[in-house]
């Protein structure tokens, strides 16, 4: 028997009276009175040979066998001739639909190989629970006293519009029924700081308004109106980013994906009808004769006049430096693949007791798998074994894995396999090309919408700006060691993502500025639009900060290592948007999108903007 009921075992005929080929169908239901059956179906040949079978042996067992494995052993009832029947006992949902997943596998012609097997223990699940809720925790609470203290009352309703957000995008991953995933858990989270940045577009914009002299219900319906097409084009490019990941991923990181979307998706909806409602029914209850949207402490002065094209040689010429040294590095010493894309076996163990490593390494040494990785993280008891790719196959795979569980077994009771990840050579050549195609579809895709939405330079300028900063990315992998692996991609894409509302946010504003000061040398013009929007720049890449940094320091480490690597990201995403994305504007557009400045200087004054 296959059920895990002790060593029970029954006589089974050797003839096969109905192959598992003629199954055509088994499914889960229930039947009249409620109780959870498997519902089966057979071709003509089956049905046929299902019917005299069940007729001369009514009464008598009949073994479904799987594997040399005895799966279910259910009696015959009566005879059944129409081709189709159900299996009835004490099943539930669970337990019914486990075998109609074994029924339906037995249905393939040839025996399966494991190719691909994560198993996560229910320890390591309850504590990577435990680790991701309370990092979500303490990063709303960072975000939500980010907001109070920058903008005061529109601080509040901010928050109220990010409460409603994670209550919406939790609800709808209930209503779609998707699997929450470690990676999901940090999607969660990132969607506070992405939510943030909506609200943070809007007040900045009213704060703007009110400075130009506008009145307090002229301000607030102008910082509305005029943030809505830079938040849908920021939010729209990650969204693109999303649904690339989702289509080439795999299981865990369609979850991150799903996560991520839907938050985006509610943020967009919370900023500018829920907060908006909140606001105007504010607005119409007190009346206020002048409005003070934030407070003294904010992240970056109200009146800079930085001229950030000064540097433009300098910037430029250090990010080509750093990139093609990451180049260099990507080579040599090269990246540190994980099972994703090397293959192997990875298997986290909790021994009882601080772990005897020299003990370790002498038993995995003695069963001849090959160079054997230990690793201490966490509590002294928390192992990380590492495996390469076994010569013979997947099937020699799946016998080092069985192995080593033996071996523990034997030699160091009390110790708990937390996960296990075993990955085949032809699923991580599989996953390493999806790997690579999401980021090049995800390159294209951008430069085709910023070009789109803007111009051809706008969109040449993203790009380029967003594969250097994925080059710096690969070159931080490689410098610090950190694995590289499918979550690694998952966290490149953010970058990517967060790279281009940054410089989304900044070209709407030299788009915006090309119409108003028809006659200013782009120079100055972009140097204006980048102190415009400093304060947004720096006041989204905080937020964002805030709710990553309880992730690299609280969560397990599946995602401290994708946690890490974000904070660098949204450092040099920031960074490239002023030094890098801004000058390779001023160079391709010079002549295309503004005439140059005469020689002498005798240029018209700008237009007035106030």
């Amino acid at each position: 028997m296959a059920d895990g009921r002790g060593e029970r075992k029954i006589l089974v005929r050797k003839k096969v009276e109905v192959d598992g080929a003629n199954l055509t169908d088994a499914s889960p239901t229930t039947d009249q009175n409620g109780r959870w059956v498997v519902a089966f179906r057979f071709d003509s040949i089956g049905a046929r040979r299902f019917a005299e079978t069940t007729t001369n042996n009514v009464g008598k067992p009949f073994a479904i066998v799987l594997d040399d494995k005895v799966i279910s052993d259910p009696v015959i009832q009566e005879p059944i001739t129409g081709g189709r029947g159900q299996i009835s006992g004490s099943y539930t949902a669970q337990t019914a639909n486990d075998l109609a997943v074994l029924l339906r596998a037995g249905a393939l012609p040839v025996p399966l190989t494991v190719v691909e097997e994560r198993t996560i223990g229910p320890e390591l699940g309850a504590d990577s629970i435990h680790a991701g809720l309370t990092a979500v925790a303490v990063g709303f609470v960072l975000v939500v006293a980010y907001m109070l203290i920058s903008y005061g009352i529109f601080g509040v309703f901010a928050n109220i519009a990010l409460l409603c957000n994670l209550f919406l995008t939790l609800a709808l991953l209930g209503i779609l029924q998707a699997t929450l995933t470690l990676p999901g858990i940090a999607g969660a989270l990132l969607t506070l700081g992405m939510a943030v940045d909506a609200n943070i577009l809007i007040n900045e914009r009213i704060r703007e308004e009110l400075r130009k002299g506008a009145t307090p219900l002229a301000a607030l319906e102008a910082g509305f109106s005029k943030a809505y097409a830079t938040i849908t084009d920021s939010n729209l490019t990650t969204l693109i980013k999303m649904a690339i990941l989702f289509s080439v991923g795999t299981g865990t990181i369609k979850g991150f994906a799903v996560t991520i979307s839907l938050g985006i998706l509610t943020s967009m909806f919370t900023a500018t009808v829920v907060a908006r409602a909140i606001t105007a029914s504010w607005f119409r209850r007190f009346r206020p004769k002048a409005l003070v949207v934030g407070t003294r402490l904010r992240p970056a002065p109200d009146h800079t006049n930085f001229q950030f094209m000064r540097g433009r040689y300098m910037g430029i010429g250090l990010s080509v430096f750093l990139s093609l040294a990451s180049v260099v590095l990507f080579f040599k010493p090269g990246l540190n693949y994980g099972v994703d894309f090397a293959g192997g076996v990875v298997i986290e163990i909790r021994t009882d007791g601080p772990a005897d490593f020299a003990k370790l390494r002498s038993k995995m040494e003695s069963l001849h798998l090959g160079p054997v990785q230990l690793q201490q993280f966490g509590s002294p008891s928390d192992v990380l074994m590492r495996l390469e790719q076994q010569a013979g196959g997947d099937a020699a795979q799946q016998g080092a894995v069985k192995a080593v569980q033996e071996e523990l077994n034997k030699d160091f009771p009390g110790a708990v396999i937390r996960r296990q990840e075993a990955v085949g050579a032809s699923v991580s050549a599989e996953l390493f090309h999806d790997g690579m195609l999401a980021l090049g579809l995800a390159s294209i895709a951008m430069l085709v919408y910023i070009t789109f939405r803007f111009e051809w330079q706008f969109g040449i300028g993203a790009v380029v700006t967003m594969l250097l900063d994925v080059t710096k990315t690969v070159g931080f992998f490689a410098i610090t060691g950190m694995q590289f692996n499918l979550t690694s991609i998952a966290a490149i894409l953010t970058i990517m993502g967060y790279s281009i509302n940054d410089k989304v946010v900044v070209y709407d504003r030299v788009r915006e500025n090309l119409r108003l000061y028809r006659k200013m040398p782009l120079r100055e013009l972009i140097d204006r639009s980048i102190n415009e929007t400093l304060s947004r720049t720096i006041g989204t890449s905080l937020a964002i900060f805030l709710v990553t940094v309880p992730l690299a320091l609280l969560a397990g480490e599946q995602l401290r290592e994708f946690a890490w690597v974000l904070l660098f990201g949204v450092v040099l995403a920031t960074s490239s948007s002023i030094f890098i994305a801004a000058p390779i504007l001023l160079f391709l557009g010079e002549k295309s999108l503004r005439r140059p400045v005469p020689a002498d200087g005798s240029a018209a004054p700008p237009a007035p903007a106030e």
